[in-house]
């Protein structure tokens, strides 16, 4: 039994609709059940002697472990912190034979923690926003009302009284919460770009920004709840788009209760050895938290061509709008028969079916981000935010003229075609097998003398996963691969070690050791890569490290 992480859930999250404090434990599917046991018993009586009364312990399984959650109002959840790890100290004690802290002793600590944390107009000021239906937005240093333009912040030590305010003015904008496992920062990115179109300023979080429209805020991820609350309080949106990752869902929640649009793009391998994270079910899990923020009045846009969403929407009770690589989806025209709108690929077509009529939205030759169509993800992806975009109020119109004037240049890090003195260079941020496959299908059909492959993988891959990315990438026909090391994702894996599991399955795979290089870094694998081609060939770079270097070099080659 191995203690993990102790932290606060500020929002929706995998456990409920509210905040709360959680702890995760490793364990053995035995210990797990001794451990709930103990739990449930410490947990009850901490509770008894502090007062808290009416409050759920909760507890919830994962492989290779467990959650123990400790639901709390959002001015105790420090308290509540301690009161999990409180608890679980009374329980290793029971089953380890570790000592355990005095209980008279910790119980006045915490019950000065909890008059200490106690904020009376942070709880006011909640309560009548969610009476009056407004949108409330809080952290450690502020509080917001509103959203965007129609918001106001205040230092959470210095609140107003409820009855001060003129309620009428803080008022929502239209929201869309992105999340899945690829295509995410894509879509944010085109979605973002279509609305901008419509003359209305767009606030955008993603992994790699914040941005309002095209001036960039903040650089770095924040696809987390702190991206989503600085977009939501800046007083120029007039409609937000958040990439909204996995890590935050786990970590903290939702930063918002409500939302107009969520979409969850797909559900594939991703993270798995991360707690929590270790199947596709417990993946979609995460995904599906977005799902609540729709579920009163909102849409929800799911993938039809995974099985795993389309399995899973039964559950949800509110609007679904689907789109799908194949108009010849059987689910899907099921779905589309209940009156479900849907965008698909129809040959050459990205079309909209709605109440039974069809209409063209432009030729994927059309969309510049597909690449002539050889970027079949991002034919997915432009349907994708064709559906979230109509939703949050653009027209058939600015939708098709926002997917024709998206160039790739304004989507680094994905998928980006240089020509670079005669031959050409593709970049692209795939950071896992799903994505890296994707890659691999533009490459293959990319007509080129010859092919040389620039990439690394991240250790916390199994090693069956390393090997099939090696395989996968041979099969493209490559005639030369370039390994890098990336020391930074190495994620417990020792030097050396990914890059011995890749050159060996390659060299099974039919390639001869000496078209394999190997380098420390990744721009010496670049630079060598460059240094190799000649007019007419195709070099492929999976940039894991340093994109915006890489795009800037390119650029000065040109």
């Amino acid at each position: 039994m191995e203690f993990l992480d102790a932290r606060r859930l500020t929002g929706p999250n995998l456990f409920g609709p509210g905040p709360g404090a959680i702890l995760d434990v490793r364990c053995t599917p035995d210990e797990a059940r001794a451990l709930i046991d103990s739990w449930e018993k410490h947990i009850g009586r901490l509770l008894d002697a502090l007062g808290w009364e009416n409050v759920p312990a909760l507890h919830r399984q994962f492989i290779g472990g467990v959650s123990l959650v400790l639901p709390a109002r959002i001015d105790a959840l420090y308290t509540a912190s301690a009161v999990t790890e409180w608890a679980y100290a009374l329980c290793a004690a029971d089953l380890t034979g570790s000592a355990a802290p005095d209980f008279d002793t910790t119980l006045a600590a915490t019950r000065q923690a909890t008059e200490a944390e106690a904020n009376p107009p942070l709880l006011a000021l909640e309560d009548t926003a969610t009476a009056r239906e407004t949108a409330f937005l809080w952290d450690d240093d502020e509080v917001s009302l509103g959203h965007g333009r129609y918001s106001h912040c205040w230092p959470i030590d210095a609140l107003p009284s409820p009855e001060s305010l003129k309620w009428t003015q803080y008022r929502q904008v239209p929201v869309a919460l992105i999340t899945g496992t690829n295509g995410k920062t894509t879509t944010v990115r085109l979605a973002a770009h279509i609305l901008r179109d419509t003359g209305k300023t767009v606030g955008m979080s993603s992994t790699e920004s914040i941005s309002i429209n095209e001036l960039i805020v903040e650089r770095g991820d924040w696809s987390g709840p702190g991206g989503a609350r600085a977009v939501l309080r800046n007083s120029d949106v007039e409609i937000a788009i958040l990439e909204t990752a996995r890590g935050g869902l786990l970590r903290r929640g939702l930063a918002v209760t409500e939302a107009d649009v969520a979409l969850i793009t797909n559900v594939a391998e991703d993270h798995f050895g991360d707690f929590a994270s270790q199947s596709l079910d417990e993946l979609l899990d995460i995904k599906w938290i977005v799902s609540k923020a729709v579920a009163k009045r909102g849409t929800l846009v799911l993938n039809a061509d995974d099985a795993l969403l389309v399995a899973r929407s039964n559950t949800h009770a509110g609007r679904i709008d689907w789109f799908s690589l194949d108009a010849g989806n059987t689910f899907l025209k099921g779905g589309t028969a209940k009156g479900c709108r849907a965008l698909v690929l129809s040959g050459e077509d990205l079309v909209m079916i709605d109440k039974g009529q069809r209409q063209v939205v432009c030729r994927v030759s059309e969309i510049p981000i597909t690449l002539q169509g050889a970027a079949h993800h991002n034919i997915a992806n432009a349907l994708a935010a064709a559906a979230v975009t109509l939703r949050l109020g653009a027209t058939l119109e600015q939708v098709r003229a926002g997917l024709k004037t998206m160039s790739p240049q304004k989507n680094p890090g994905r998928s980006n075609l240089y020509d670079v003195q005669g031959f050409r260079v593709l970049v692209d941020f795939a950071h896992n097998p799903h994505a890296m496959r994707a890659l691999f299908v533009i490459a293959r059909s990319l007509p080129a003398n010859r092919r040389i492959l620039c990439f690394g993988q991240a250790g916390d891959r199994t090693d069956e996963q390393i090997r099939e990315l090696a395989r996968s990438a041979w099969a493209i026909g490559l005639d030369r691969i370039v390994i890098s090391e990336l020391a930074a994702y190495a994620r417990g894996r020792g030097p050396g070690e990914v890059h011995a599991i890749l050159r060996d399955e390659l060299q099974r795979s039919g390639a001869h050791s000496d078209q394999i290089l190997y380098f420390e870094k990744e721009s010496e694998s670049f630079d060598a890569a460059l240094q190799w081609a000649r007019p007419g060939d195709l070099v492929i770079l999976l940039a894991l490290g340093g994109n915006a270097q890489v795009h800037e070099k390119l650029n000065a080659l040109r």
